[in-house]
């Protein structure tokens, strides 16, 4: 497993690798992720995921331009406008009526946005993940901000996607997939294996 060192060398941003390591001590056996690839990878594909460890919640402060750019299916340069820098509506908007969550005016998107270390996303799967940890779907949207719970739902979906399977594998793009539904990043996160392999080994 990996050791206290190792996690101050893996997230030098963080302040609090201390309680970081916990959870991961905590955590990452349960779900199988107890190999030096295995967990090379699973902090790799965190890290991009999470800003290096800084970022537990989706941000969605979206300029005109940026709105164009990420979510071109939903804006015209018009509305894109109208809904910048609104990061509630934003997610209320383009979230709306997929995942589980309500129309616009529910705000479900926003409730439900992306947040921990893979930052789940919808009530749906909140809501599985959830029934898992055997809690409310309310209280998951807190519980997915705590060190804890961040790591938890990673680990979760890292086991319900199979990705030890491509962590052993050395398969980075299929599991890259399997996380972003593309490989958007896939460089980036090809550098913090390499990185972190080299540290826990």
């Amino acid at each position: 497993m990996i050791t206290l060192n190792q996690c101050k060398l893996i997230m030098p941003k963080q302040k609090e690798a201390d309680q970081w390591y916990e959870a991961f001590q905590a955590i990452l056996p349960d779900y199988e992720i107890n190999t030096t690839k295995r967990i090379a990878y699973f902090l790799a594909q965190c890290a991009h995921e999470s800003a290096e460890f800084t970022a537990l919640k989706e941000n969605l402060n979206y300029s005109a331009e940026g709105l164009l750019k990420t979510f071109k299916k939903y804006f015209t340069e018009a509305s894109a406008q109208v809904y910048s820098r609104k990061p509630e509506q934003i997610a209320n908007l383009v979230y709306a009526n997929r995942m589980g969550n309500g129309d616009e005016r529910s705000g479900d998107g926003y409730i439900y946005r992306g947040r921990g270390l893979i930052q789940l996303t919808g009530k749906d799967t909140y809501k599985k993940f959830a029934d898992h940890c055997k809690i409310t779907v309310e209280e998951a949207a807190e519980y997915l901000e705590t060190k804890e719970g961040a790591v938890q739902s990673a680990a979760w979906f890292w086991k319900i996607n199979d990705l030890n399977k491509y962590a052993d594998q050395e398969d980075i793009t299929t599991m890259t997939k399997r996380i972003n539904g593309g490989t958007i990043g896939l460089e980036d996160r090809k550098l913090h294996y390499k990185k972190f392999k080299a540290i826990l080994c």
